[in-house]
């Protein structure tokens, strides 16, 4: 599996792989033991992982998602030290640590426990994204 196949969807929890893109919507199924399948329309925002960056204070502006997630992996692997219910401080210092020149001012609590979610989903039902290799 490649982080471009999988999405998150607003307003819905958790990842979801994509089973079958169409034109007027896709079928996902989710990214867990549940394997529940959802349709989604046209007009749901749907965001692939793979188009997803972070913001960073240097000339590039963004680091790609895929990068961030294996700098988690190589420096933290099975434990990242904090969760989604981690305060503020603890959350903003473990980006800190992975993404030394992250954008404080536009990566918000909310987009670093995303993340963490994020991370700990991929690591558990698709471990093989994480890999150095492409």
């Amino acid at each position: 599996m490649e982080l471009k196949e999988l999405a998150s969807v607003s307003g819905k929890g958790g990842l979801y792989k994509i089973i079958k893109p169409g034109k007027t919507g896709m079928l996902l199924e989710a990214l867990d033991d549940s394997k529940a399948k959802l349709v989604v329309g046209a007009n749901a925002k749907v965001s692939l992982l793979d188009e997803i960056s972070i913001y960073v204070s240097t000339k590039e502006g963004t680091t790609p998602l895929g990068d961030v997630l294996k700098k988690i992996k190589t420096d933290f692997d099975a434990d990242p030290g904090v969760d989604a219910n981690s305060d503020a401080a603890e959350l903003k210092a473990f980006m800190k640590s992975v993404l030394p020149l992250y954008d404080e001012d536009r990566v918000y609590v909310s987009d670093i426990k995303k993340l963490v979610k994020w991370y700990t989903i991929i690591r558990q039902y698709a471990p093989e994204i994480l890999s150095e290799q492409k």
